[in-house]
């Protein structure tokens, strides 16, 4: 009798573990119920066992029963090497991307601007539960890289008080907040994900200003020669951008973050100069891009070119000729000169793109610089290229031929300089009403002035800006100008489309080959097998 209670403890002990286990993943709510039914379940099966100890005792005693026993003994080390393993991969967590074009990666400027985050960020996520999913692939990588991003799932309407709270108008919404500022995105993507995170945590946007008026790029131009391309990519950095006619200023605007003259065809007058000296003399920040003449009668820009010149920086009078071939991977001819080796140097720190510059000339720093102005070249041309010097002849005739007798240099070219130094004057710091000034919190480090000359302008054209490295050398530079090392990184691309595109006959036979002919040829193998074996 007592054997037959027991025998029906066993059944039951079995019964209560299928049913906890059941609930455990139909009824998550049922958590208390869970537990005590695997609990009962456990006792039960163990009073069992125990009442059948000698009979396990005797089943362990044939060799069967030992070669049982090694294979069981077998599968729990296995168990216990991967139970190891997921404890040890829980603690040491290290991911790998294998998509071909790093679907999962987060680019190199999300990562330096999440690794350089001062203080926590929170993102909250106003979605449907089930759309969830496709937040994670990013905001975990988030995470994943810095330990001050806190994320959470808002459902929007299983906690609409919440999305009430922060005036949600549609679902899919991302909220960024950080030092009691909030910014939003409405897209999943990295790139909209980013641009929030850094307006966020740059809070006020920055100014660029764009000289107009001496016929340099129009900033809201669609065509290939325009720069509205590029101007979009600058507000994605959370920069503003401005026109600036010089001629009817007194000075450059105070809250002038960068200047930026891009391509002028005539030169400026000496009052327009005086305004840029004054703005660098305190602490400025210019980018010139300066075009080599496009008519053998084009006027020479003596006025600006002095003035770089004032700051360590020289333009040649010439137009750089690259015969190396590079340019034919991107359709271009010899005019176009193609830059893959970039100096030492903050603004264009660990970029290894290749860029290309449409009929550029030279920009050398000054030998031994100019009143302890010293720049530095950042690109360069590779050596089978130089700097033709009859630009007249060559306009003319089209002809590409090196004559160092004639002055040409031979390459590699210095395409851009850098310079930054301490300002020469620098305007008073601003100091809070009421507060006397003493020895412990006056101004000690001087602002930096900081210039950079490009010998060309229609690389960061709207037809040119397609190249792997065209916008990001760009925006690289604006943002060493501009005092933003954190963000001089490669950024977010947009994932290639690799979806396979098959006709109707493709897809019978694709059919056909994966549920017919590789299971057929697998079937009659083993019939073959089976076979020779009997």
């Amino acid at each position: 009798m007592l054997r037959r209670i027991l025998g029906l403890v066993g059944w039951i002990g079995a019964a209560l573990v299928f049913a906890a286990v059941a609930i455990r993943f139909t009824r998550p709510e049922w958590q208390r119920w869970y537990s005590a039914l695997a609990i009962a379940g456990l006792v039960c099966t163990l009073l069992y066992m125990l009442s059948q100890w000698r009979e396990i005792g005797r089943s362990f005693s044939g060799r069967q029963a030992r070669y049982g026993t090694l294979s069981i003994a077998s599968v729990i080390i296995v168990l216990g090497i991967l139970v190891g393993i997921n404890w040890i991969a829980n603690r040491q967590n290290k991911r790998w991307d294998l998509t071909a074009s790093g679907v999962f990666t987060l680019s190199e400027q999300t990562r330096k601007v999440l690794q350089t985050l001062p203080n926590p960020v929170n993102i909250k996520v106003f979605a449907k539960g089930e759309d969830f999913d496709r937040y994670r692939d990013k905001l975990d990588e988030f995470q994943y890289v810095s330990k001050k991003v806190n994320v959470e799932y808002v459902d929007v309407y299983k906690r609409p008080a919440v999305a009430e709270q922060y005036q949600i108008q549609q679902e899919g919404t991302v909220v960024f907040e950080y030092g009691g500022r909030t910014e939003r995105a409405t897209n999943d993507s990295e790139q909209d994900l980013a641009n929030a995170l850094i307006k966020a945590v740059q809070g006020k946007e920055k100014t660029v200003y764009f000289v107009q008026g001496h016929g340099e790029k129009d900033t809201t131009g669609s065509d290939r020669t325009g720069f509205n391309g590029i101007t979009q990519a600058l507000k994605t950095d959370n920069f503003k951008v401005e026109a600036l006619a010089l001629a009817q200023k007194n000075a450059v605007p105070d809250d002038a973050t960068v200047v930026v003259i891009a391509g002028p065809r005539a030169d400026y007058l000496p009052g327009e100069i005086d305004m840029l000296r004054a703005y660098l003399k305190k602490g400025g920040r210019l980018l010139v891009l300066l075009d080599p003449p496009a008519r053998a009668d084009s006027p020479q820009l003596t006025n600006l070119a002095s003035l770089l010149h004032e700051w360590g920086v020289q333009a040649g009078n010439d137009v750089v000729v690259d015969v190396s071939g590079i340019g034919r991977l991107i359709g271009t001819d010899a005019s176009v000169p193609v830059a893959v080796n970039y100096p030492s140097h903050p603004a264009v720190e660990r970029f290894n793109l290749m860029t290309a510059y449409p009929l550029a000339r030279s920009i050398t720093p000054v030998s031994g610089g100019v009143e302890g102005r010293t720049a530095q070249t950042i690109i360069e041309t590779s050596p089978n290229s130089w700097a033709e010097s009859d630009v007249k002849a060559l306009l003319a005739t089209g002809k590409v031929e090196r004559d160092e007798k004639q002055g040409d240099k031979p390459g590699p070219i210095s395409l851009a300089a850098a310079v930054s130094v301490a300002a020469p004057e620098p305007p008073p710091p601003a100091k809070p009403a009421n507060q006397v000034e003493t020895p412990d919190n006056s101004e000690t480090k001087k602002p930096e002035t900081r210039v950079v000359v490009v010998g060309d302008s229609d690389f960061a054209a709207n037809g040119f800006l397609g190249l792997p490295g065209s916008r990001d050398l760009f925006l690289n530079v604006t943002n060493w100008l501009a005092g933003q090392e954190n963000m001089i990184a490669i950024r977010p691309r947009e994932a290639q489309d690799r979806r396979l595109a098959m006709n109707a006959d493709q897809q019978r036979r694709v059919m056909w080959l994966t549920i017919f002919i590789i299971p057929g040829l697998i079937i009659v193998t083993g019939i073959h097998t089976w076979w020779r074996r009997r």
